[in-house]
């Protein structure tokens, strides 16, 4: 599992005064960084490996100005060529945002899927978690 810290800024806040729900995309994107790595290390977009087939984010409780935000990165799903990545973003100790992102390993060139084999596997592999014994 990855964890990051997302400390909001004042802008991140509506006019009902929590977090706005079009924050949690980009603060998901940023935490999923550490898994691009493993497919392009020096997050090269000339050489970037994958494609987003699907993300879906669950609004739980509401997220505030004031309070670190801790996001938990980790997979729920590895495939033939694609994977599933579950974040949750947690303030003050309670999960408030679930999310699900589903990823391709992708040639551009090719336009087409390609099998994650090998060391890829193995360390996407080790980021792998039953979802089943998560906290709700």
């Amino acid at each position: 599992m990855f964890t990051r810290t997302i400390e909001p800024a004042f802008y991140d806040t509506d006019a009902l005064g929590h977090i706005n729900n079009t924050r949690l995309p980009a603060w998901f994107e940023l935490a999923r960084n550490d898994l691009f790595k493993l497919f392009t290390p020096n997050l090269d977009p000339g050489r970037w490996r994958l494609i987003m087939a699907r993300m879906e984010i669950d609004y739980r409780a509401e997220l505030f100005y004031g309070h670190d935000i801790e996001i938990r990165t980790y997979l729920s799903r590895l495939g033939n060529s694609s994977f599933t990545v579950t974040q949750e973003a947690w303030q003050s100790e309670r999960l408030a945002n679930l999310g699900h992102t589903v990823l391709v390993h992708y040639d551009h060139q090719a336009k087409s899927a390609v099998p994650i084999e090998g060391a890829l596997r193995e360390a996407l592999a080790a980021h792998l978690q039953d979802t089943e014994t998560q906290p709700a």
